[in-house]
């Protein structure tokens, strides 16, 4: 599921600045009041907050303005609309990090401006020299193999992933429902362990949409990161696998590990920080490569476990000890951990209130179809819940449940595992 991943709180995904993760936490800034809406004409803008101004445009007859002139009202209401949106976001932040309980008020109540019209071609990101705007697995496997003399191991089939994922998980201490139902909302109920946010449904007009991968759709920023931070343990399994292995088995996995080391000091040659790493992912043909250690069979469970653990961990850090339900897990999947846990502590009868765009950046929220349909925190909840119900019922689904549940049977793998989650 694509989304907004561009900025996390100074937490890993999501820019704090912008918030969105983009991040990371991948499917983040608050409004500072309604009055910062300017009402437009209802042809060309509209939303909930402007509607009634239009209204009063109309009976007095004005002259619709010209479509370059209706445009350009509409985008400076978006900007002040947007940056009210980051505004009250600092807000929450700031009490969260002292304490003090949030308030309807330090949320914006109002929808974004609408503009109906033709909007003018926006100019494309700039690209850089080998790193595509929007790399597929085969770009990241042949930068890896360039860059960092990295080949991925790959599973002989689904199931041995779907079966090392569910050992991983387990391990540290993510639920079978937590895992299953996040990878029925990320992947539709029927991903494969490589399968690339737009192109989980095959077809001759699908695309890639972003670089997100796996069953919890990590970007290319979120390997990145997940390597800085957690790449000793990371070798540390490997090297304990290796112990266990001989002849071109144990010269294969040793080639890995000095592959692995290679990727974990190319991501630590910039300081710890979402913004920094996601530099490296858009910029350069070394940071694309990181992105293949989704698709190995040992490191790949690994990463996308981590990604979760991370979650539960800074929701724990922040005073929400409950255990994470699937849904308010994914939230924290899909908006990035510093929305995700506003969303997650978010008190019931706000949640009917508050618009989903404030959980969001601009342009996550113009590519996120769900959030802009839902329109209010309640309705997103239940819109996941609805998918991932649906979901989970799918073969890819079922099939991951059973791995999990033979995982549980067995006993798990001593030394070398990802440190359990207090759940």
């Amino acid at each position: 599921m694509a989304r907004d991943r561009e900025w996390e709180d100074g937490v890993r995904r999501t820019p704090p600045f912008g918030f969105a993760t983009g991040r990371g936490s991948a499917w983040s800034s608050c409004v500072l009041a309604a009055g910062l809406l300017i009402a437009s004409p209802p042809s060309a803008v509209h939303g909930a907050a402007s509607k009634p101004a239009a209204k009063s445009a109309v009976q007095g007859k004005a002259k619709p303005a010209a479509p370059r002139q209706s445009y350009e009202k509409y985008e400076k209401e978006a900007e002040a609309y947007w940056q009210s949106v980051v505004d009250k976001r600092r807000i929450r932040i700031a009490k969260r990090g002292h304490n003090v309980p949030i308030q309807l008020e330090d949320y914006v109540l109002t929808q974004p401006p609408l503009y109906t019209g033709s909007k003018p071609r926006r100019p494309r990101l700039p690209s850089f020299p080998g790193v595509p705007r929007i790399p597929v697995v085969a770009d990241v496997l042949t930068a890896a193999s360039e860059r960092h003399g990295f080949v991925p191991e790959r599973p002989d089939s689904e199931q041995t992933f779907k079966q090392a994922y569910a050992k991983a998980a387990l391990a540290a201490g993510i639920t079978a429902d937590q895992a299953i139902r996040i990878y029925a909302f990320e992947t539709g109920g029927n991903g494969a362990y490589d399968v690339q946010a737009g192109l989980t449904h095959p077809s001759r007009k699908a695309r890639a949409i972003s670089p997100a991968v796996g069953y919890n759709q990590l970007l290319i920023t979120n390997s990145i990161g997940l390597l800085a931070a957690h790449g000793d343990r990371f070798i540390e399994t490997l090297r304990h696998r290796a112990a266990g292995l001989s002849g071109d088995a144990k010269q294969a996995m040793e080639k890995k590990l000095a592959a692995t080391q290679r990727m974990i000091a190319f991501c630590r040659s910039v300081r710890y920080h979402w913004v920094e790493h996601d530099k490296l992912a858009k910029t350069t043909r070394s940071g694309i490569a990181v992105h293949a250690a989704l698709l190995d069979i040992d490191l790949g469970p690994l990463l996308q476990t981590q990604k979760l653990v991370d979650s539960i961990k800074f929701a724990v850090s922040q005073g929400h000890a409950a255990p994470l339900t699937g849904a308010e897990l994914e939230m924290m999947n899909f908006t990035g951990d510093g929305n995700g846990i506003d969303l997650v502590t978010m008190p019931e009868a706000m949640r009917p209130q508050v618009p989903t765009s404030n959980f969001f950046q601009r342009g996550g929220y113009d590519r996120n179809p769900i959030a802009r349909r839902t329109a209010v925190v309640s309705a997103l909840y239940a819109a996941l819940d609805a998918r991932m119900d649906r979901a989970s019922q799918l073969p890819g689904a079922v099939e991951l449940a059973a791995a999990f549940a033979a995982a549980a049977e067995r006993p798990l793998e001593s030394g070398g595992v990802l440190e359990a989650v207090a759940q």
